[in-house]
């Protein structure tokens, strides 16, 4: 009986979700039978006397005006247009906590409360996604009419994040302003700067110059990271990179602020450190002069994480001259970014350097140190404490638990799920951000027509994304996070096609409740999204409406299947090198791929036309893909 109901609450939930556009999906959306008309202007009255709610205020307003809506502000009710109402609950409503709204859209009045203001700024994301979705359905004509609702909303979780690499590809401060602008949208709360790494250092230490004067800069070149790109030349000037001035940091961090996102400053170290060996080689067992990396091939990688470096690119863990250098950068990030956490890296840190050196042995023996795994710990856990002594949090890759966790740090699991569980297990904060759902630079369409990298990541894969394993106790696990990396993301405009829709899979795991979760009402809100993309000229991966090809043998003949995430689509293909697509055959099952010199070609369509790319699969590359 109680699945019965169980069921039955999540058909309704369903139901009442599908009605509306807004991502992530609000806890409880409850249509009426009203509707609020916009006809110019909207005056809003603001009775929260708040410093960060009138800035989030003015802010939703430049969101109005610049889509036509004249209003004003004012903190009276004496209106003779139509109203939207900012206030505070008189008594703290604990149901919806810090970042909790209700948001009542009727006839004559928008209202929207929260506790905190914060909560205001996340009802202001919703309502401002309604809106956009009604401009785009009046052709941004006036009266703009606006489907009456009760919402009420609250986060799952309190750590929403993304991380943006700037290392291997510099982006200007621009850039990175307007990656945080889009997040805040979905109610991302954590924006993680992942700022330095063997291909530059991009923020500025006023104590430690070298890091930028040399750090920040690398040889030009071209086409994808690995052994492709060469090394760079005798005398050959580096000049591609940049890096963030600390006014320019402040002026970043003001701006996050401002969209109700705190920045999580990531120093990455003892290894990914060639851009600091660059600049200062004293820091490394061999002392030898190094190089930015320009995305050369300079490590071996043997599968399973196991990896040989070419190139030493570690700090030395022995050496006391090292942590005196941590102590001088985090310092500077420490007074800099107000939030409570820094990041320290520790991920992917070859230990052979250390094991072949005879004075680093000589140190562990001395310190009772069995591995590198041991001496990696006694560095973070002396890492942990600078940084703590700076008042702030440490957190690190799940790689941090190799030898010992240090006492209080917040592992950031990306090798799965394994190493979160077993931080928590031990008691400690874990951010879960797997590969296997969160890895945006991943491949999320058919090689044939994305950059194919090492593995890929679909969007109705990330969107399975669940931060809390089986038998963890949930209090451990502060949320999670997706990564983008940026080996092959040269600029901005690939950067959201990226991000963008799986970004939307993972904002809506980690605010929405699980039991909303339902793939087809999220896909009609991410085609709503598209819309919305293409209306601002961004550049946003559709890959979802490609087709999935999956190929196998049987009993020696080459078999074919295509399928569709999306719902109300149709496939066509052709195995004779005819086209266009459309005036092939319609997929009904699986179908054998001859012998010959040919190729697959399908394509995707709803109502006759075509809403995915054309796929061009040569039947030698089909055959290569049944042994994977």
């Amino acid at each position: 009986m109680k699945n019965k109901i169980l069921l039955l609450f999540i058909v309704i939930i369903q139901q009442i979700n599908a009605q509306n556009s807004i991502i992530p999906a609000p806890v409880s959306y409850q249509p009426t039978n009203t509707a609020f008309i916009i006809n110019n202007p909207l005056g809003i009255n603001v009775s929260y006397n708040d410093n960060q709610v009138e800035i989030y205020t003015n802010l939703f307003q430049e969101f109005l005006i610049s889509n036509g809506i004249k209003t004003n502000i004012k903190h009276s009710k004496k209106y003779k247009t139509k109203i939207l109402n900012i206030a505070q609950f008189k008594k703290y409503n604990k149901e919806l906590g810090k970042e909790g709204y209700v948001l009542e859209i009727s006839e004559n009045y928008i209202k929207l409360t929260a506790n905190e203001p914060s909560g205001i700024f996340n009802g202001f994301k919703s309502l401002q996604q309604l809106i956009s979705t009604s401009l785009m359905a009046s052709n941004r004509k006036f009266p703009i009419k606006i489907s009456g609702c009760k919402i009420k909303d609250y986060p799952r979780f309190a750590w929403r994040g993304l991380m943006l690499d700037v290392s291997r590809h510099f982006f200007t401060v621009n850039e990175v302003k307007a990656y945080i602008d889009k997040m805040s949208q979905y109610k991302f709360n954590i924006f993680h700067w992942h700022l330095t790494d063997d291909q530059g250092w991009r923020i500025e230490i006023k104590s430690l110059p070298k890091l930028t004067e040399i750090g920040a800069w690398r040889v030009k070149r071209y086409g994808r990271f690995g052994k492709d790109r060469p090394y760079p030349k005798k005398g050959e000037k580096a000049s591609y990179g940049g890096f963030y001035t600390q006014e320019q940091i402040k002026d970043v961090i003001n701006y996050a602020s401002d969209r109700n996102i705190t920045i999580i400053p990531e120093i990455d170290m003892p290894g990914h450190s060639m851009a600091v060996l660059a600049a200062y080689p004293e820091l490394s067992t061999k002392k030898e002069p190094k190089f930015v990396s320009p995305g050369v091939k300079f490590a071996e990688w043997y599968g399973d994480g196991k990896f040989k470096m070419l190139i030493e690119n570690m700090l030395n863990p022995t050496d006391e001259k090292v942590y005196k250098f941590v102590d001088k950068v985090f310092t500077e990030i420490a007074a800099l970014f107000p939030g409570q956490y820094i990041h320290m890296g520790g991920d992917e840190c070859y230990h052979g350097y250390w094991e072949s050196d005879p004075n680093v042995q000589n140190f562990m023996k001395k310190n009772n140190l069995k591995d590198g795994g041991e001496l990696q710990s006694y560095f973070v856990k002396r890492v942990e404490k600078i940084i703590n002594s700076k008042g702030k949090k440490m957190i690190g890759w799940d790689e941090i638990l190799e030898g010992g966790l240090a006492e209080e740090a917040t592992v950031m699991s990306w090798r799965g799920m394994k190493g979160g569980i077993e931080a928590a297990k031990m008691g400690h904060d874990v951010i879960m951000s797997p590969t296997t759902f969160a890895y945006l630079d991943y491949t999320q369409g058919d090689l044939s027509i994305e950059n194919p990298i090492y593995a890929s990541l679909s969007l109705k894969k990330s969107y399975r994304f669940e931060p809390i394993p089986k038998g963890i106790n949930p209090k451990y696990i502060l949320g999670g996070q997706g990564n983008l990396w940026t080996e092959s993301v040269p600029s901005m405009s690939f950067a959201y096609y990226m991000t963008y829709p799986r970004a939307f899979a993972i904002s809506e795991t980690l605010w929405s409740p699980k039991i909303n979760k339902n793939w087809n009402d999220f896909i009609y809100r991410v085609e709503n999204q598209f819309r919305l993309f293409d209306s601002k000229k961004i550049n946003i991966s559709k890959a979802v409406y490609d087709p999935i090809v999956k190929v196998h043998k049987d009993n020696d003949i080459l078999m074919c299947k295509l399928e569709n995430n999306v719902p109300n689509t149709a496939i066509y293909y052709t195995i004779n090198n005819t086209y266009p697509v459309q005036f092939g055959v319609k997929y009904s099952g699986a179908f054998e791929i001859p012998n010959g010199d040919l190729n697959l070609r399908t394509q995707t369509f709803r109502d006759g036309k075509p809403i995915g790319r054309v796929l061009i699969i040569p039947r030698a590359e089909l055959v290569k893909r049944i042994s994977k």
